[in-house]
C-alpha cells in the first residue's frame, strides 16, 4: 500500500510537490552560495593517534615544519656582479611580500661575528648592501664559500646550485590568499629568470600542495561539465528525445545545488575529496533516470496509457531504485568509520545526497512527464530494433544453452584474479599521482638531485632536564646522530644545535673555516658567554633549535619523495641506532615531521578503508536481505559483484598500481554502484515468479529481457561517467576512472551472464519460500492503482503511435 499511496501523492499533488521541491531547493541554494573552499592541509591521522600527538607537541614547541618554499637556481656565474645584484634585489623584493616571513639566499646569508667589547656574537648579513662592482662581488663570494654551515643546505658548490628558502606565514597558507601569495612569488622569480637567463626551479611542501590543489580544483570543475555533456549525449542516443535529456539534466543541477547546500548547512567546507562527488552524483542521477524512463517507455509501449505507465514507474522501479540507491549510499557511508575528518565528511555528504537524488528523481521524472505529451513511437523504438535488443537475445541464448562455458570462463578469471592480487603492493608517496613530465615533478627531481630532498623529517629530543641541551655531552650525541643520518642517501644535510655550535666556534676563531667543528669543554665555556639569551623573543638561529627551558631540541633534515615502505625501513633502521646513542632512561627521542605523519596516516587510512569496505559489504547484504530474505539468494547475488572487485585488484597488481589512499577508495565506490544491476534483476525475477506460477526458467528469461536494457544503458552511462577521469593529469584521479570503468564492465557481464546462469543451474535449491515471501514487502507488484483515484486533470492517458 505504501507505493500506491506514494503514486497518488506524487501525481495527484504534482503542482504542490513542484512548489515544495522548488522552495526547498531555493532555501538550500541560498546556503550553497555561502559554501567555502577548504585550504587547510588536514592530517590523515586522528588527533588521538600517538604519531599525531608527538607531531602536535613538536609544532607547539618549535612551530610547524613544511612551511618553506624553495627556489633552485643553477648558474656557475651567479657571482657575476649583475646576476648577484639581481638575486639581491629579488631576495629583498620577496621579503616584502605579505605572507612571507623570512627569505634566505646567497645574497641574504647571515654570518656570526665576534664582538669582544660587548662579549657577544652578532648575527649580520654577509651582504650589507647590494654589490656595486665585480671586486666587491668576488670578495663576498669568498666569504659565502667560507661558511660550511650553509653547504648542503642552501649551496651545492659542486653543481653550482643555490637555493632561495622562503618561509611562508602558516595562517596565510590555510586561506584562499595562498594562491595569490604563490603567484606573486613566482611572478618576481620568473622575471629574474627572464632578465638574467637563469632557469628557476620551484619546490617545497607548501608549493607542491598549493599547486596540486589548484590544479585539482580546476580539473573537477571541468569534469562536472564534461560529465553532464557525456550523460546528455548518451541519453539522447538511447531515448532519441530532447525531453529525456533536459529533465534528467535539470535534476542533476538541482542535485548539485543540494550537495553544496548540505555542505554549508553542516558547516563543512569543500575539500578536494568532497569536490570529487558532484561528477559522481551526475552519473548516479542519470542511472536512476534511465531505469525510470526505460520502464515508462516499456509500459507505454505495451498499453499506451501514460498515467498508468507513470504509476507503474513509481510502484515497480521506485522500490528497486530505493534499494540500489541505499546500497550505493552505504558504500559511501562506510567511510564514516575511518575516523579521518576528510573521509567522514565525504561519507556523510555523499550518502545524504545520494538519497536526496533518489527522492528528486522519483518525484520529478513522473511529474515532469505527466505534463508532457504522450511519447511517440520513435521514443521506444529502441526497445525492439536496437543493437542492445539484439545483444540481449544473444545473452538469453548463452544463458540457456552455454552455461558451462560461462562457468569455465568465470573460473579462469577468478584464478587470474588471485594471481594478480598476490602482486598487489601497499605504498604511497607524499608527492604522488603527479605526471613525471610535469614541471612540478621535474623541479622536485632537480631539488633531490642537488639537495637530496625537500620533505620535512624531524627528530625531537627531550633531555628530561632543564638546560640539558647545554651539556657538551648532549651536543656530542646530537652530532653523532647527525653523522648517522648522513649515511642515508635519502636524507639531506641535517641541521641542529650541534651545527650552530660549530658555526659559533668558527666565529669565535674570527671566521676560520678550519675551526668549523664542535668546541671542547674549555672552548664551550668561552663560546657560551657570547651566545645571546635563548629566551629572547626575537627569532634567532639558536632558538629555532631549542626551547626556552633548554630541555628540548631538534634535528631537522629533508627527505626525498620516497614511498611509505622506504620511510618505514629508514625509521625501523634508525630507531635502534638512536637508542644506542641516547639511552632511553635519560632521553626521550621521537622521529616526527610531515614525512612520518604521512607514513602513519597512509597506513591508518588503508587499514580503515578496508574495514569500511567490509562494513559496506555487510550493510549492503543486510539491505538486500530486506528485499530477498533468502540467505542463498543474497549470496548468489553477491558473487557476480565480488568477482569484479577481485578482477580490479588483479589488474592493479599486474600493471603495478599500488594500494594507497587514492586507489583504495575505488573498491567501496564500485561495490555500491555495481550491485545495482543485481538488485534490479532479482526484484524483477521475483515478480516474474509470481506471474509465471513459480516457473524458474521462464521467470529468469523474462526478468533478463525486461531489465537487460536498463542494466546495459545504466552501465554505459556509468562507464562513460567514470572513464572521463582518465583525462586527469593526476594519477589517482586517472586510476579512479579506468579502474571503476573496468569494474563496471566486469560487473555488467557478471550480472548479465553469470547471475541468470546460477539461478537456472541451482534452480529450486536457492529459490526457496523465503525468497518468494520477503521479510519486508516494500511493494505489491500485482496491484495497480485505479486511474480515477489520481484525479489528474487535463492529462492525455492515450498516446499516438
Amino acid at each position: 500500500m505504501m507505493w500506491i499511496y506514494l503514486v497518488r501523492h506524487i501525481l495527484r499533488f504534482r503542482f504542490i510537490n513542484l512548489m515544495v521541491i522548488g522552495l526547498l531547493t531555493a532555501f538550500i541554494g541560498y546556503y550553497a552560495l555561502k559554501v567555502e573552499m577548504s585550504y587547510e592541509f588536514s592530517s590523515l591521522l586522528p588527533a588521538s593517534d600517538s604519531a599525531s600527538m608527538v607531531y602536535n607537541d613538536f609544532k607547539q614547541r618549535f612551530g610547524k615544519d613544511g612551511s618553506v618554499l624553495f627556489i633552485g637556481i643553477q648558474d656557475k656565474n651567479i657571482f657575476d656582479v649583475n646576476k648577484i645584484g639581481g638575486l639581491y634585489d629579488l631576495t629583498y623584493d620577496l621579503k616584502e611580500i605579505d605572507g612571507v616571513e623570512e627569505v634566505l639566499s646567497m645574497a641574504r646569508l647571515f654570518n656570526i661575528t665576534r664582538d669582544d667589547n660587548l662579549k657577544k656574537f652578532n648575527f649580520k648579513p654577509v651582504f650589507e648592501h647590494k654589490p656595486t662592482n665585480q671586486l666587491e662581488a668576488d670578495s663576498l663570494k669568498k666569504i659565502v664559500y667560507s661558511l660550511p654551515f650553509y653547504e648542503g643546505l642552501l649551496l651545492n658548490r659542486s653543481t653550482n646550485v643555490s637555493l632561495i628558502a622562503i618561509t611562508l606565514n602558516e595562517k596565510q597558507l590555510n586561506t584562499k590568499g595562498r594562491i595569490k601569495l604563490i603567484q606573486k612569488i613566482k611572478g618576481r622569480a620568473d622575471k629574474f629568470s627572464e632578465d638574467y637567463s637563469i632557469d628557476v626551479h620551484y619546490s617545497g611542501l607548501p608549493y607542491i600542495r598549493i599547486v596540486t590543489s589548484e590544479k585539482l580544483e580546476d580539473e573537477l570543475t571541468f569534469f562536472v561539465f564534461l560529465a553532464m555533456i557525456v550523460a546528455s549525449v548518451i541519453l539522447l542516443i538511447f531515448f532519441r528525445s530532447f525531453k529525456a535529456v533536459f529533465f534528467p539534466m535539470l535534476i542533476v543541477i538541482i542535485g548539485i545545488i543540494w550537495v553544496f547546500g548540505t555542505m554549508s548547512l553542516l558547516g563543512y567546507k569543500v575539500t578536494m575529496l568532497t569536490g570529487v562527488f558532484p561528477p559522481l552524483l551526475i552519473v548516479i542521477v542519470v542511472e536512476n533516470c534511465i531505469f525510470l524512463l526505460n520502464k515508462f517507455y516499456n509500459e507505454f509501449k505495451s498499453h499506451g496509457n501514460k498515467v498508468k505507465s507513470l504509476s507503474r514507474v513509481v510502484q515497480r522501479i521506485g522500490n528497486a531504485n530505493l534499494l540500489t540507491n541505499a546500497t550505493t549510499a552505504a558504500g559511501f557511508a562506510a567511510f564514516i568509520i575511518t575516523g579521518n575528518k576528510l573521509l567522514v565528511e565525504f561519507g556523510i555528504i555523499a550518502s545524504i545526497n545520494i538519497l536526496v537524488a533518489y527522492i528528486l528523481t522519483l518525484f520529478l521524472i513522473p511529474i515532469f512527464f505527466s505534463y508532457l505529451p504522450a511519447p511517440k513511437e520513435r521514443h521506444f523504438k529502441h526497445l525492439d530494433e536496437s543493437v542492445v535488443s539484439k545483444l540481449i537475445k544473444v545473452v538469453v541464448q548463452k544463458v540457456l544453452h552455454r552455461r558451462n562455458p560461462i562457468y569455465i570462463i568465470t573460473s579462469v578469471l577468478v584464478i587470474i584474479a588471485i594471481a594478480g592480487m598476490t602482486q598487489l603492493k601497499t605504498t604511497g608517496k607524499i608527492v604522488d599521482d603527479i605526471p613525471h613530465k610535469d614541471k612540478l615533478f621535474t623541479d622536485l627531481e632537480f631539488m633531490e638531485a642537488n639537495f637530496k630532498g625537500v620533505m620535512p623529517l624531524e627528530i625531537s629530543i627531550d633531555t628530561k632536564k632543564s638546560k640539558g641541551v647545554q651539556k657538551m655531552s648532549t651536543i656530542r650525541k646530537i652530532d653523532e646522530l647527525e653523522q648517522v643520518l648522513a649515511t642515508y642517501p635519502e636524507l639531506s644535510k641535517s641541521l641542529s644545535i650541534a651545527e650552530v655550535m660549530k658555526f659559533a666556534k668558527q666565529a669565535f676563531y674570527s671566521g676560520n673555516e678550519k675551526m668549523y667543528s664542535l668546541p671542547n669543554d674549555q672552548e664551550k665555556n668561552f663560546i657560551l658567554k657570547y651566545i645571546p639569551n635563548v629566551k629572547n623573543e626575537k627569532k634567532t638561529i639558536l632558538n629555532s633549535f631549542v626551547d626556552t627551558t633548554m630541555q628540548y631540541t631538534r634535528i631537522s633534515t629533508q627527505m626525498a619523495n620516497i614511498g611509505t615502505f622506504e620511510i618505514q625501513r629508514i625509521k625501523d633502521d634508525l630507531m635502534p641506532r638512536i637508542d644506542s646513542i641516547f639511552p632511553k632512561d635519560k632521553f626521550d627521542v621521537q622521529i616526527t615531521g610531515t614525512s612520518v605523519v604521512f607514513l602513519k596516516g597512509t597506513q591508518y587510512l588503508v587499514k580503515n578503508l578496508f574495514t569500511s569496505l567490509l562494513l559496506a559489504l555487510i550493510v549492503i547484504t543486510i539491505l538486500m536481505a530486506l528485499l530477498f530474505t533468502s540467505i542463498r539468494m543474497i549470496l548468489i547475488s553477491l558473487v557476480p559483484n565480488i568477482i569484479p572487485l577481485l578482477m580490479t585488484a588483479a589488474m592493479m597488481g599486474f600493471i603495478g598500481i599500488p594500494i594507497k589512499p587514492s586507489t583504495v577508495l575505488i573498491f567501496s565506490i564500485a561495490l555500491g554502484i555495481s550491485v545495482d544491476n543485481a538488485i534490479h534483476f532479482l526484484s524483477r525475477y521475483r515478480l516474474q515468479l509470481k506471474i509465471n506460477n513459480w516457473n524458474i526458467r521462464e521467470s529468469v528469461i523474462s526478468a533478463l529481457k525486461e531489465t537487460g536494457f536498463s542494466m546495459i544503458y545504466s552501465s554505459i552511462v556509468l562507464f562513460f561517467g567514470f572513464i572521463i577521469f582518465v583525462l586527469s593529469s593526476f594519477g589517482g584521479t586517472e586510476s579512479l576512472g579506468y579502474l571503476i570503468g573496468f569494474t563496471l564492465i566486469i560487473a555488467l557481464l557478471s550480472n548479465l551472464f553469470l547471475l541468470p546462469s546460477l539461478l537456472l543451474t541451482l534452480d529450486k535449491r536457492i529459490t526457496t519460500r523465503t525468497f518468494k515471501e520477503p521479510l519486508l514487502e516494500i511493494f505489491d507488484e500485482e496491484e495497480d492503482i485505479e486511474l480515477g483515484d489520481l484525479e489528474i486533470e487535463q492529462i492525455d492517458t492515450r498516446g499516438s503511435a
